[in-house]
């Protein structure tokens, strides 16, 4: 029978109307939008409304906060990826005078960069960008509370210098910059820096009573790439399938795999979340989620997705506190993904193969331990323990014949096919360690050799 993504089962959907109405109803929020993506298209969406007739819809904006700063981090990744820059570069190198030129663009992507996580007061989410006129008036006057690439600290300031970057080096506009290279390549159409109708209003709920506050919506100004962005659970959909799988249009599938790897440690005792370039990375039971939370007055904002499930989620509301979004958007993929668990592509042999690389695969001893070597469909090497939990890692192939790891403990590492005069291959070499057809075959170059007297008893 074909599954189609279309048909989740009703049980299913009422578990996450069940989820998005408690929600709703317990964190008191005026109105509450959600929706599911999986298999390339959405599955399911829902809303509540504290006004009857009035619920929002997958077209309804919102204000998503920090969500902003992934789009920022994907803007800074494409200057990379044309080689206009390096992650290891000093800021001072492209945007020069910011008096914090020695932070890398690395660290500011992953938080890392050791910079204050807010600007200098009054508040900057509640007050008009005007405000900060300069970037001086951003970072204030004591701009370093830890040093550069020791740790995990959250700094909204660091985002408005990568934005400030992405405009001094495309010499326009940051929202310019991103309608063209990512909001129009992926059809987001209702997502953009300013409101427009439909769109829902920020309320503060009183905590003590169940009344309402409307907030203001500022323009951040140059905190904008920060936390400015409105969308719709339709778009941010749309922006979920470009993060797990990449799109050549906006960034290669590389770099969007670097942005959901860990960028620095994390804080202490903290072992559930790590942050990548511009995406948060959080354990959640027992999957791995990327995607990013937002909140400013009046509205929170969170994205969640599996790429091993092929499950995304998106929760959108219009209140400033109460509601845990994050886990709310969470609890919806662990719902799609428990009860309709996906269903896997089905098995299909290569259409060539290379005999070489064919020659490689099998076991291997690293001394005496096992490990297998298998062809990937994507053409690269995986190496892995025979048994047990061990050592192992993708691989990539180079142009010179050798191939570099690609993650797990050989992640960086080269490994390389040492042949005999004759071509045969004697053993692989990676990253000094040598592997060999035989747990220490006297034919190969074992490092220290092998004892002549080969193996015996007792």
């Amino acid at each position: 029978m074909t599954y189609s993504a279309e048909q989740l089962l009703p049980g299913t959907r009422r578990a996450l109307l069940h989820r998005i109405a408690t929600a709703q109803s317990e964190g008191r929020a005026p109105s509450l939008v959600a929706a599911v993506r999986r298999q390339g298209q959405t599955v399911w969406s829902g809303a509540r409304s504290c006004v009857d007739g009035h619920a929002p819809d997958g077209d309804t904006q919102f204000r998503i906060g920090s969500l902003t700063k992934t789009f920022t981090a994907v803007l800074v990744l494409r200057l990379r990826d044309e080689g206009l820059l390096d992650l290891e570069d000093p800021l001072e190198k492209h945007l020069p005078g910011t008096g914090v030129g020695d932070v890398t663009i690395h660290q500011l992507l992953g938080h890392s960069a050791g910079l204050g996580a807010e600007s200098p007061a009054p508040w900057w989410e509640r007050t008009p960008g005007t405000l900060r006129p300069e970037l001086a008036d951003v970072l204030g006057e004591q701009t370093r509370l830890h040093s550069p690439g020791h740790r995990h600290h959250y700094s909204n300031p660091g985002y408005t210098l990568l934005g400030a970057l992405v405009e001094k080096v495309r010499g326009t506009s940051w929202a310019e910059v991103l309608r063209s290279e990512i909001l129009e390549p992926l059809a987001m159409y209702r997502t953009g820096p300013q409101p427009q109708a439909p769109h829902a209003g920020g309320w503060a709920v009183h905590p003590w009573a169940d009344v309402m506050l409307p907030e203001p919506a500022e323009d951040l100004g140059l905190m904008a790439p920060a936390g400015q962005l409105w969308s719709t659970t339709d778009d941010l959909l749309r922006f979920a399938a470009f993060l797990a799988e990449g799109d050549d249009r906006v960034l290669r599938t590389s770099s969007v795999e670097q942005m959901r790897e860990p960028s620095a440690p994390g804080e202490p005792g903290d072992w559930q979340f790590n942050y990548g370039l511009g995406l948060q990375v959080v354990r959640s039971g027992n999957r791995t989620l990327i995607g990013h939370t937002g909140s400013l007055p009046g509205f929170l904002a969170a994205l969640w997705i599996s790429v091993e499930d092929d499950v995304a989620a998106v929760v959108l509301t219009n209140t400033t506190a109460g509601l845990m979004v994050s886990g709310v958007a969470a609890d919806l993929v662990d719902i799609v993904a428990e009860a309709e668990p996906r269903i896997p592509e089905p098995w299909r042999p290569l259409p060539e193969v290379d005999a070489e690389l064919l020659a490689l695969t099998g076991p291997w001893y690293w001394g005496t331990r096992a490990n297998v070597v298998r062809m990937a469909p994507d053409g690269g090497l995986e190496l892995a323990p025979l048994q047990g939990v061990g050592r192992g890692a993708r691989f990539i192939a180079q142009p010179d014949g050798s191939w570099t790891g690609l993650d797990g403990y050989y992640a960086g590492e080269t490994l390389r096919v040492v042949r005999n005069s004759d071509g045969s291959v004697n053993h692989l070499d990676l990253g000094s360690f040598v592997f060999t057809r035989e747990p220490y075959d006297p034919a190969a170059a074992v490092p220290g050799g092998v004892d002549e007297g080969g193996w015996r008893g007792l």
